[in-house]
């Protein structure tokens, strides 16, 4: 953890000091302006009431309070320019700082934390950090600065009048304070629940062709009415809260004001202050409101916003369990092959090992096919090799050299890597298949082609310009699978690891990518995992997977002779496909 949670911000505020300066400069301007009206309005209501007054004098003093008005709305105006922005800028920075930090931690810490609780630190958290210092600064001048000087020039119109009207203000005070941890902890229940009830609706809509094949959409529209509920039931807890500080704050002003009016009316009436004095008396009474409701404001505004720089500044000190190394050697390209050395491999130390004992060699060139049953470690295999998890024990080497001593970036650059469950993104097909990236057009057909894709394409209304939708919602399991595949196929990247790449597509599309595999098969390295043995069959090994341990090892034609597990899945598939067939 950094040695004081402030430290996150201090860069900022150093940053634009210059503009802070400038900022807490108008916004002191503002705060100074405001006191010279009421003595504008005692030198007019003093000349009316002593019929001193003439028209030319009063159009002067409207014309100084215009004046004046004028002058606030601009300093105004560039106060909130200088100090919001600033908030603004740390509202930014943060947040990029943040997700930034996110992309680097390993897989493990997103298997332990939720995604609702980053989503709330990459918001909520940030939202008060930026209420600290904006409006904070703001609480802070106004309570300091406009509270003493309303204080002083009230004083100066009569000292006895001032002790009584600030009787009330400590109310306020500690009011704010109270109110504010309150309502605060009333609009964090409002936000919880309306982040509930907008993942609720998101799932059903999601979900909507499983709801209509069940008929369930009474069930479906009461669970998220339950929600609703449930956040007009917090909204109406926050309203009663709002609905009572108010008023109170209305009920403690207004007594001050009374005391006035009754104190000061009789001082007015004994000659012991001129009605003018009256009147800026009443006026800076109303200024004097809004420093003692800062006051309490300001503390629960540091509270919150110290409080979120620490979790904030808690995910930040977090170092990912996969990094480079010091002193990591650059990897250029593979000149011998991959290697694993005794690998083992668990989640955590309470939890099995999900690979146990793996030793084996993969020349360049070569092909490795995976086979074996569900749960048997293909996949964690093949995200050992591309470095997404780390060994727990043994290591895997490039070129006989520890993955763990190369760079990491350098290592993940010359890998394209397919995923069991493609991922995609509610942008377009293209951006999906580029990630942005310029390609030219005979690069991208010819991944698409590989991927068998053309004609999936060729059906879409805008073609690779469609736009897919949230996790790619219009296409089907295989579509998605293929556009993962594409990707991988668009990088030509010397080191292909698949995982499961045809589960979910059709005999004849499978053959159409496996062909595809085929025709790069000696030019890159290839790893191979499915449980498909059509998939792996042209590799130059294949390996079989059991309960994390390799129980066999050779070629197709090697593996079928053994009578083992691949030979007994590969009849298996066999007789299924002739089923199909048929």
């Amino acid at each position: 953890m950094t040695s004081s949670p402030f430290d996150l911000i201090k860069p900022y505020l150093l940053h634009r000091r210059f503009s802070i300066s400038v900022g807490l400069f108008c916004l002191m301007t503002v705060d100074l302006l405001q006191l010279v009206i009421p003595r504008i309005i005692k030198a007019a209501v003093d000349g009316l009431t002593t019929f001193s007054a003439t028209p030319a004098r009063l159009m002067a003093h409207a014309l100084w309070i215009v004046l004046i008005a004028i002058t606030i709305g601009g300093f105004r105006f560039l106060w909130r320019h200088f100090l919001m922005g600033l908030s603004r800028e740390i509202e930014r920075g943060l947040r990029n700082r943040l997700f930034s930090h996110l992309q680097t931690l390993s897989v493990n810490y997103f298997h332990k934390t939720q995604t609702g609780n980053l989503m709330a630190h990459a918001t909520n958290d940030i939202h008060h950090i930026r209420m600290a210092v904006g409006m904070g600064l703001v609480a802070l001048m106004d309570a300091v600065l406009l509270g003493a000087s309303t204080i002083g020039f009230m004083a100066y119109i009569n000292v006895r009048l001032t002790l009584f009207t600030i009787i009330p203000m400590p109310l306020i005070v500690i009011s704010t304070r109270i109110f504010s941890k309150k309502m605060h902890l009333a609009y964090q229940s409002v936000q919880g629940t309306y982040a509930v009830l907008t993942e609720r609706i998101r799932e059903h809509i999601t979900g909507i062709r499983i709801i209509k094949a069940y008929t369930r959409e009474t069930e479906s529209a009461q669970a998220v009415e339950a929600v609703s509920r449930n956040y007009i039931d917090k909204n109406v807890q926050l309203i009663w809260i709002t609905g009572a500080f108010f008023p109170l704050m209305l009920l403690f002003s207004n007594t001050s004001l009374a005391l006035v009016l009754y104190l000061g009316g009789r001082q007015t009436i004994f000659n012991r202050i001129t009605p003018g004095d009256f009147v800026a008396f009443i006026s800076y009474l109303g200024l004097l409101t809004w420093p003692m409701m800062a006051i309490g404001w300001l503390i629960n505004l540091v509270q919150r916003g110290k409080a979120s720089l620490e979790r904030i500044g808690s995910i930040l000190d977090t170092r990912p369990d996969i990094q480079n190394r010091p002193g990591a050697r650059p990897f250029a390209d593979l000149s011998e092959g991959i290697q694993a050395e005794g690998i083992r491999f668990h989640y955590d130390k309470t939890s099995p090992w999900v690979l146990d004992e793996i030793s084996l060699h993969i020349a360049k060139g070569t092909t490795l096919g995976i086979i074996g049953p569900p749960g048997a470690g293909k996949s964690t295999l093949i995200a050992l090799f591309a470095r997404i998890l780390e060994a727990s024990e043994g290591c895997v080497r490039y070129d006989n050299v520890d993955i763990r001593d190369l760079r990491l970036e350098d290592v993940r650059s010359r890998i394209a890597f397919v995923p069991q469950e493609p991922f995609l993104f509610a942008g377009t097909l293209r951006d999906n298949i580029t990630f942005g990236a310029p390609v030219s057009e005979e690069s991208l057909l010819e991944a698409l082609r590989r991927a068998a894709l053309e004609n999936t394409i060729r059906a879409l209304p805008r073609g690779v310009n469609t736009i897919v939708g949230e996790r790619g919602v219009i296409l089907s399991g295989g579509q998605k699978q293929r556009v993962a595949l594409a990707r991988a196929f668009l990088r030509k990247r010397p080191i292909l690891m698949l995982d499961d790449p045809i589960s979910q597509v059709d005999a004849e599309t499978g053959d159409v990518i496996l062909r595809a595999l085929r025709a790069l098969a000696g030019n890159h390295t290839l790893l191979i995992a499915s449980h498909r043995i059509s998939a792996v069959q042209f590799a130059d090994r294949i390996i079989t997977l059991q309960n994390g341990r390799i129980t066999e090892s050779g070629s197709h034609r090697e593996l079928i002779s053994r009578n083992g597990y691949y030979a007994r899945t590969y009849m298996l598939q066999q007789i299924q496909e002739v089923d199909d067939d048929v």
